[in-house]
């Protein structure tokens, strides 16, 4: 071999190595992941494994979690569905077939939590989302304590669902609340609020709102936060005040988190279970004296505690999980056809 030769060829191995290894250093180097060179072949399928079983490794937790606190729970109810089940008697189960599902479609009492669900679930949504929005806009803007009020509006989130409702429960009472004393100084009935059906639904859904504004208002604001502010700028030099640019600028660029916002509170609504029972003290499982306040929440408790009929309250259960799944389809369509027109 010549001179010339020999030195390409240790200029080669030189550009295989990395900067500041000297020259054959690459030739030896080792990728990562790569098993360890020499060693013997029990360690080397140690070290295979140990790539290959770490990653499940790492999230086996969550499945081992939710398999038993979410998966096993949910296929054993559907189980419980079908089949005639008392609180008293577990041990003794009588098949029933799809008997539980047709009982509780032809109960006027299931309508009627169904109805109502419905009803509290927009009277608490659609002005929660309301004042969220509008809560989040004037955020936007720069105020003097922002973050105090950010902290102030995530407080009743924090709040305890029972020391609320308890407040809410003085709030409304009859003789002594503050709603019937403010109605009396401006010449109004008081309103018996626990017994009237719609008096009943407006004082759960109040308490609905003043938990949850606040947490929507902050996703609201986050959203509004990453809008580019070119866009505003040029609204403003098209002449468009701060009304015109909340609804032709803001309002279509927040559609996809308003969409999340509204199933997640459809979600929360169909799930109706704290306020009301705590709301209606005694008969608080009964939704009120003749059931004007009942959600589904409290109508599957009532069956499956108060008159242990677990069977007929596990097709409860698997009927409203049906309705949340009939949401989130809708929630699917929806977003497909925003992407589309976007």
């Amino acid at each position: 071999m010549t001179s010339s030769d020999q030195a390409l060829a240790q200029s080669a191995s030189s550009a295989d190595a990395a900067p500041g290894d000297k020259p054959g250093a690459a030739r030896g180097a080792r990728g990562r992941g790569t098993p360890p060179a020499g060693g013997s072949s029990w360690r080397s399928r140690l070290y295979r494994w140990d790539m290959k079983a770490s990653p499940y490794a790492f999230i086996a937790p969550f499945f081992i979690i939710f398999g038993a606190f979410s998966l096993v729970p949910l296929l054993y109810t559907a189980w419980y569905s079908l089949h005639d089940v008392q609180l008293a008697t577990l041990d003794h189960q009588t098949w029933a077939g799809l008997d539980n599902y047709k009982n509780l479609f032809s109960s006027d009492f299931f309508w009627n939590a169904l109805k109502n669900t419905f009803t509290i679930g927009i009277l608490s949504t659609v002005p929660q989302l309301a004042a969220a929005l509008w809560l989040a806009h004037m955020l936007n803007y720069r105020l003097r304590g922002s973050t105090v009020w950010r902290v102030v509006m995530l407080t009743p989130y924090a709040t305890s669902a029972a020391a609320a409702t308890l407040v809410f429960v003085l709030l409304f009472a009859p003789e002594s609340g503050m709603v019937n004393w403010a109605f009396d100084l401006i010449g109004l009935d008081p309103v018996n609020w626990r017994e009237s059906t719609w008096g009943s639904q407006l004082a759960v859904s109040s308490i609905v709102i003043w938990r949850w504004t606040g947490y929507n208002a902050l996703i609201y604001l986050a959203a509004m936060q990453a809008i580019p502010a070119d866009l505003y700028e040029s609204a403003a030099l098209d002449g468009a005040g701060r009304w015109q640019q909340f609804r032709h600028v803001t309002v279509p660029m927040l559609r996809p988190t308003i969409l999340f916002t509204v199933v997640v509170s459809t979600i929360g609504a169909t799930q109706l279970f704290a306020e009301p029972l705590l709301f209606g003290g005694v008969s608080g499982t009964k939704g009120g004296s003749e059931h004007q306040y009942q959600t589904l929440g409290l109508y599957m408790y009532d069956q499956g505690w108060t008159n242990g009929n677990l069977g007929k309250a596990s097709a409860i259960a698997w009927s409203m999980f049906l309705i949340l799944l009939i949401i989130a389809a809708v929630n699917m369509l929806i977003t497909r056809r925003l992407r589309k027109s976007q």
